[in-house]
C-alpha cells in the first residue's frame, strides 16, 4: 500500500517542476536573445548614423576626391574602427578609407542613393566586396543643402554576433543552474509532502486491519499539518469507538450470561417440584410448601424481569420524568411504615429523623420513591439485630436535598464497594444463604435514576459495622428555608 517511487508524486513534481523551468528559461532565454540581437543592432547602427555625421562635419566643404580627403577618412576608419565610402550624386564610389581601392568606381544600390538624396539615413547588411558581413549606413554628403553625394559606414557584424552568441551561452547557463536550482528546491518540497503521505498511508494501512495505536508526527502547519491533526484525532476516536464496542459487546456477553444464570436457578428448582409433584413424589400434606416456594420463585422472575426493563429503559434514556416539589421527609416516613414489620423479624428498628425544615426535592416522585425504596430494602436485608436510620436534610449553600440511609449491618467490603453499582453484582457473595434472593440490578438502576434526576449517590461502609448511602438530588427551591413547610402532620 506503500506509494510506488515509479508512480509517486516526488517524481511528477520533480518532472513537473524541472520541466516548467526548463521551459520558462528558454522561452525567456530565445525572447531575451531576440531582443537584444534587436537592440545591440539598433544601438549601433545609431552610432554609426552618429559617427558618419561626425565624419561629414569633417569633410563637408571639400566636393570631391583629394589626398587630404583620403588622410581624413583614413583617421576615421581607425577612430571608429569603421570601413568608409564616399559616392557621388550617381552613386558611384570615389574614395574609400582603404589603402588598396578596390571598390572605388563601384556603384551604390540606386535605392540607398536615393534614400540618401532625400536626406534620409540608410542602414542595411553589406556583403559584396567583404570579406564578411557587415552592418552599413550612408548619411547625405554635404553642407546645409547643398549635397554631394552621400557617406557610407561599414561595420563588422561579427563583434555583434559574437556579442549575441556569449549572450545565448550566458542564457544557457543560467537555464542549467535555474534546472539544477529547481531539482534541489522541488526535490526538498517534494520529499516534506510526499514524507507525511508516506506516513499517513503506514497509518491508514493499520487503521484498515483495525490496529490504532500509529500516530503520525508532523510539525508542519499547513494543509497535510492540519490533514495529519485529522487523521490522529479520527484515530482516537475509532480508538475509543472500538473500546467502548468491545465493551459493550463484553457487557452483552454478561448481561446475557447473568440473566441466563439468574433464570435458570428458579427455573431448574420450579421444573424439579413440578415433576415431582406430577410424580406423585410429594406427599399431600407437603404440598403446599412446595407451592410456596415455587410462588416465590415465580416472583423472583417477576421482580428480575421488572429490574431487567427498568435498566434497559434508563440506559435508552426512555423514561421521562414528572418533575415536582417531593417533601422527601413524608417519603422516607411513608417506607420506614413499610418495612418495619420485615426489620422487627430480623430484630432491626428503624428510625426516622424528624428535620424541623422538611425539604422539598426537585424530582419525579415514583422514581424518588423507587430509589429510596430499593436502599432501604437492602439496609433491611443485610441489618440484624441493628437499627436503620433515615434522614433528609436541605443543603441550600449548594442547591441539594441530602438524603442517606445508614444500617448497622454487615458492611461491604472495600473491594465491593467500586462495584456494587455494576449490573448483577452482589455484595452476598460467600454469606449464608438466608441472604440470598435479589437480582443484582437494584443498585445499578439507583445510580442510573439518580443521575437522572442531576443527582449524586455514594457509599460509606466498613465491614462489621455497618453501611451509609447518601444521595443528592436538588432542592425544589435553593433559597434559604425562612418558614417550615407544615405538610407532615401525623407521619412519625
Amino acid at each position: 500500500m506503500f506509494l510506488n517511487p515509479n508512480k509517486s508524486i516526488l517524481r511528477k513534481m520533480l518532472t513537473s517542476s524541472i520541466v516548467t523551468v526548463l521551459l520558462g528559461l528558454c522561452a525567456v532565454g530565445l525572447v531575451i536573445s531576440l531582443f537584444a540581437k534587436d537592440y545591440i543592432v539598433n544601438s549601433k547602427s545609431n552610432e554609426m548614423i552618429r559617427q558618419a555625421k561626425q565624419v561629414n562635419l569633417a569633410i563637408q566643404n571639400q566636393t570631391g576626391p583629394s589626398d587630404r580627403l583620403k588622410e581624413q577618412l583614413r583617421f576615421f576608419d581607425e577612430a571608429f574602427d569603421a570601413r568608409i565610402w564616399i559616392f557621388d550624386l550617381n552613386g558611384n564610389i570615389v574614395t574609400t578609407s582603404s589603402k588598396d581601392e578596390v571598390n572605388v568606381g563601384k556603384v551604390v544600390s540606386t535605392k540607398v542613393v536615393n534614400q540618401v538624396l532625400k536626406g534620409e539615413p540608410t542602414i542595411w547588411h553589406q556583403s559584396e566586396g567583404f570579406k564578411e558581413g557587415m552592418l552599413s549606413i550612408a548619411v547625405p554628403w554635404g553642407k546645409d543643402n547643398d549635397v554631394y553625394g552621400g557617406i557610407v559606414l561599414h561595420s563588422p557584424l561579427k563583434g555583434m554576433n559574437e556579442t549575441i552568441a556569449q549572450l545565448r551561452e550566458t542564457i544557457l547557463w543560467v537555464t542549467l543552474l535555474g534546472i539544477f536550482f529547481s531539482f534541489g528546491v522541488s526535490s526538498y518540497l517534494s520529499w516534506s509532502i510526499t514524507r507525511p503521505i508516506q506516513q499517513i498511508d503506514k497509518a491508514a494501512a493499520k487503521i484498515a486491519i483495525g490496529d490504532y495505536s500509529e500516530r503520525i508526527q508532523i510539525d508542519s502547519k499547513d494543509e497535510i499539518g492540519e490533514l495529519a491533526t485529522t487523521i490522529n484525532h479520527m484515530v482516537e476516536q475509532l480508538a475509543r469507538v472500538d473500546l467502548e464496542k468491545r465493551q459493550l459487546n463484553q457487557l452483552r456477553h454478561d448481561f446475557l450470561a447473568n440473566v441466563s444464570h439468574e433464570l435458570r436457578t428458579p427455573l431448574t428448582a420450579m421444573q424439579g417440584f413440578l415433576e415431582a409433584l406430577q410424580d406423585g413424589l410429594i406427599e399431600e400434606g407437603a404440598r403446599d410448601k412446595y407451592y410456596e416456594i415455587m410462588y416465590n420463585e415465580t416472583l423472583h422472575m417477576n421482580r428480575l424481569v421488572d429490574d431487567i426493563t427498568d435498566l434497559m429503559k434508563l440506559e435508552n434514556k426512555e423514561i421521562d420524568l414528572v418533575w415536582l416539589a417531593v417533601d422527601v421527609q413524608a417519603m422516607l416516613s411513608k417506607l420506614a411504615f413499610k418495612f418495619q414489620p420485615e426489620a422487627e423479624l430480623r430484630g432491626t428498628f428503624i428510625h426516622c429523623l424528624v428535620d424541623e425544615f422538611p425539604p422539598q426535592a426537585h424530582a419525579d416522585p415514583d422514581r424518588l420513591e423507587q430509589i429510596l425504596n430499593n436502599l432501604i430494602k437492602n439496609a433491611v436485608k443485610f441489618t440484624e439485630n441493628g437499627t436503620i436510620e433515615l434522614k433528609a436534610m436541605a443543603v441550600p449553600s449548594e442547591g441539594y436535598v441530602l438524603i442517606t440511609v445508614t444500617d448497622t449491618g454487615i458492611g461491604i467490603s472495600p473491594d465491593d464497594q467500586g462495584l456494587i453499582w455494576e449490573r448483577f453484582f452482589k455484595v452476598e457473595r460467600g454469606r449464608p444463604v438466608k441472604h440470598k434472593g435479589s437480582s443484582g440490578l437494584g443498585l445499578a438502576i439507583v445510580r442510573e435514576l439518580v443521575e437522572l434526576h442531576n443527582g449524586s449517590i455514594r457509599v460509606r461502609s466498613e465491614l462489621g459495622i455497618g453501611s451509609s448511602f447518601e444521595v443528592r438530588i436538588p432542592l425544589y427551591d435553593s433559597r434559604p428555608y425562612v418558614q417550615p413547610l407544615v405538610n407532615l402532620a401525623g407521619v412519625g
